[in-house]
């Protein structure tokens, strides 16, 4: 009996010695958690709590490192799902498509439908595009990415047009014709089917594409790592996952210095030989990036002008799904949805921003605006903050009208040169920090950095922002919040598997939806970039981004009519 009693006060004894081994270790873990380990991070949910495994469903698309972590809601994993699923692209048949059964433009052409009609301002114009390959056949498949607008080069004027995917190597295009006279039509072939594969399989297997990289140093000793959302391998890594908004970022630890000494952020590079010999012939300048589609036929209609115009019937009420969301005329931008005035004195614009603070984020295309702002207004004066040029923060300053603007860059993923970590912000956050009130506008835009991700990390990225811009107009409901979409740009064949427009559409689209029925204004960046006459560019020309200050201003200062 007494051996029974000994034998249970060992085994006691041994129980609570390996209990204090487990403590000690798990506080060895915590202590040392963003110095040394990716697993057991912290991932924030919608109401910033952690739930428990029955209120949370994980991910079932193959996550991307970092994200296996993360956990959803039901309500947004149900997002999540349709998000992805009104994503989903037309494939090619199964197996690979050799080169000269892939679409060639000079072999595919559109036609007009009934072009030589009686065509009025208002009317819907039909294109059909017929796709064929190197060889001449017909295709039988869809999955083209296309753009296509109609034009009036002597009146400066531009729309772009619905394109339909018929599935079968038809496309049919649909364009409202919203002013008189010549109106051209043109297409053009972005990527054949073939190379949009590419760039799927390319997010979903080479997200680390692009790296990037940190520089570690104190006093004497400097070191530099490479950083990314996630970094593949058994090294040890630097923890830098945003403690309020759960975003993730990783950088391989140095090996002489810690993780707290990480001064600055920068893009390190692009990664090479991405592509098949078979692959790379997908994107060929001046073969099938952004080539133009020709007409068989007549390539213009004749438009009337109505015998009168009823400016009752327009739909003064934003509507963002409205399409084309505008067009141009004489060089000037006119959204369908909404009136815009244009501002073409400085002394207007400085009356309509007096008393206001203005907050841009987000990467160099919503730059421009402040670049074109501080230049265009003659009293608002850039203060040096010793900021890296291109960079920022930015901050502009007119005391004679009380304005003040600011510019920041939002947080990683980011491609500039040098961040200093004290200034790598995530809107989110900074949106948290914002009182915000009547005299508060806010833009935003967010999207190029993100094109080499899964779209996961693009979308958690939004429900952050989308939070905080919620929980801002529940405090201050009369503060101005702008969104800047995405827009077109120049591509050839390195810059098309980072930056291609079709990612670019992807994200733009998943930024539309998720920011639906929130009471935010859009600045159709993207139609506005794809209707004009100008060569595409990722930072648009000032005669652009005047149109979308334009458009930006008419929400701070509403047209009286």
């Amino acid at each position: 009996m007494w051996r029974d009693s000994f034998r249970l006060q060992i085994f006691c004894l041994l129980m609570a010695v390996l209990a204090v081994v487990v403590l000690v270790h798990n506080f060895f873990q915590l202590e040392h958690l963003d110095d040394y380990t990716v697993s057991g991070s912290n991932w924030i949910t919608e109401n910033n709590d952690q739930p428990s495994l029955s209120q949370t469903t994980k991910t079932t698309r193959k996550p991307y490192c970092g994200y296996e972590q993360q956990t959803l809601s039901k309500r947004e994993q149900a997002e999540q799902e349709s998000l992805l699923a009104a994503l989903q692209w037309p494939k090619p048949p199964d197996g690979k498509i050799a080169f000269l059964q892939s679409t060639d433009p000079v072999h595919s052409d559109f036609v007009i439908v009934k072009p030589s009609r009686f065509f009025k301002v208002g009317d819907q114009l039909e294109v059909v595009v017929h796709v064929r390959d190197f060889q001449g056949k017909p295709k039988q498949y869809g999955g083209d990415y296309l753009q296509a607008r109609i034009h009036s080069p002597l009146l400066k004027a531009g729309a772009i047009g619905r394109i339909v995917d018929c599935h079968n190597g038809l496309y049919k295009v649909f364009f409202t014709l919203l002013w008189p006279g010549e109106v051209k039509v043109s297409v053009t072939l972005v990527h054949p089917s073939e190379a949009v594969q590419v760039l799927q399989r390319l997010r979903e297997e080479k997200p680390d594409r692009v790296y990037f990289k940190s520089s570690f140093k104190s006093r004497r000793l400097s070191e530099t790592t490479e950083c990314n959302v996630c970094l593949p391998g058994d090294l040890p890594v630097c923890n830098f996952t945003d403690l309020y908004t759960g975003e993730p970022w990783f950088c391989y630890k140095p090996r002489k210095l810690s993780c707290s000494s990480r001064i600055s952020h920068a893009k390190g590079g692009y990664q090479k030989g991405l592509l098949t010999h078979e692959e790379s012939l997908f994107f060929q300048s001046d073969v099938n990036i952004k080539m133009p589609i020709l007409s068989s036929g007549p390539d213009s209609v004749i438009v009337k002008p109505k015998a009168f115009t009823d400016s009752s019937n327009m739909d003064r009420a934003e509507d963002p799904t409205v399409s084309p969301s505008g067009y141009y005329y004489e060089d000037l931008w006119r959204p369908r949805s909404h009136w815009i005035y244009h501002f073409n004195k400085s002394d207007d614009i400085s009356k309509c921003l007096q008393g206001k603070v203005i907050h841009l984020f987000g990467d160099s295309t919503i730059r421009q605006w402040f670049e074109y702002l501080t230049a265009a207004v003659p009293d608002l004066v850039e203060f040096n903050l010793g900021s890296p040029k291109n960079v920022g923060p930015f901050m502009s300053v007119d005391l004679k009208h009380n304005i003040l603007l600011k510019f920041r860059c939002h947080g990683p993923p980011i491609r500039f040169t040098t961040v200093f970590t004290s200034e790598l912000r995530y809107i989110a956050n900074e949106l948290n920090g914002i009182v915000g009130g009547r005299n508060t506008v806010i833009a935003i835009t967010i999207w190029s950095h993100f094109s080499t991700f899964p779209v996961e990390v693009y979308i958690r990225r939004l429900r952050n922002i989308r939070r905080a811009v919620i929980q801002l107009l529940d405090r201050s409901p009369k503060t101005l919040i702008v969104i800047r979409t995405a827009n077109v740009q120049e591509l050839g064949p390195e810059v098309s598997l980072f930056n291609s427009d079709w990612y670019s559409l992807q994200l733009d689209s998943v930024m539309r939806k998720m920011f639906s029925g929130i009471a935010v204004h859009f600045v159709d960046a993207w139609e506005m970039s794809l209707a004009h006459y100008l060569p595409h560019n990722l930072h648009p020309k000032e005669i652009i981004v005047r149109n979308q200050i334009d458009t930006f201003l008419s929400y701070v200062c509403p047209l009286q009519i």
